[in-house]
């Protein structure tokens, strides 16, 4: 599979309509027994899913997804959309869904929100009003076993994915590439984004309370979740390729901790 050539000094690829994307995420959702809480009201209009367990166990995993902060990564809110309709989640776990956290910067298809932050560096100190709405519905909810942050990359040469997981818990990495191998290329980079990767794999070694901005997964390691992943697809290659790698990222992640 090769490259589009189309990403150029920026994102240059597929845009959708996120009101729309968002108004059948919420249809499906409601069909299905979700509950819906707005976070941030209208125009940025930010919405938080919530579904418990459909089989009762002792403890259900909790499993937080995330997508949407970079208003030029569309892979992800479409991966959520089709997720919630196939509605195939597995039936033992508890989940909580931010199908799009910055609305307005899909509007004008650039990685920042209208006022031109970068909402994936604000997670230390918010200054953006999304930021600081939905860090206060994450510090309502309880923690997770699970997170997973869904973006895109324009440069990537395949997809990849950095896991922070700091107790060594059994990894699902491996799990992922190979899944996601099946239906897009993987990134062979021995390094990416200026950290050591395998097989598209990054397990970084950092501190948060060393750096002076936090991406979102930086405030959900140090408050929600000790097993993080964040899934890069490959921004240069079809739309439909990075959703269904996305898509078969969360499958094979949520398949596995709900065994």
């Amino acid at each position: 599979m090769q490259r589009l050539g189309k990403n150029i000094k920026g994102y240059a690829g597929e845009t959708i309509d996120i009101g729309a994307v968002l108004r059948d995420c919420a249809a499906a959702a409601q069909a299905r027994g979700w509950a819906i809480e707005e976070i941030h009201p209208a125009p940025k209009h930010i919405l938080g899913f919530t579904r418990h367990a459909t089989r009762k166990t002792q403890h259900a995993p909790r499993i937080y997804l995330s997508t949407g902060i970079h208003g030029d990564e569309p892979a992800g809110p479409l991966a959520v959309r089709q997720l919630l309709r196939e509605n195939a989640w597995p039936a033992g776990l508890d989940l909580w869904l931010c199908p799009c956290l910055n609305p307005t910067g899909f509007v004008l298809n650039r990685r920042e929100n209208r006022e031109g932050l970068d909402l994936n560096r604000q997670y230390l100190a918010p200054e953006a009003g999304e930021t600081v709405a939905h860090i206060a519905w994450l510090s309502r909810q309880p923690s997770f076993d699970l997170c997973l942050c869904l973006h895109e990359d324009w440069e990537a040469h395949g997809l990849y994915l950095y896991e922070l997981n700091p107790d060594y818990q059994p990894s699902l990495a491996e799990a992922m590439v190979a899944r996601i191998g099946e239906v897009c290329p993987i990134d062979p980079s021995e390094i990416i984004e200026g950290r050591p990767a395998h097989n598209g794999i990054i397990r970084p070694s950092v501190d948060p309370r060393t750096r002076p901005q936090w991406p979102e997964a930086f405030f959900l390691l140090m408050h929600k979740t000790r097993l993080s992943y964040t899934l890069e697809a490959p921004s240069d290659f079809p739309l439909a390729v990075r959703v269904a790698a996305l898509v078969a990222a969360v499958t094979t992640a949520l398949e596995a901790v709900a065994r």
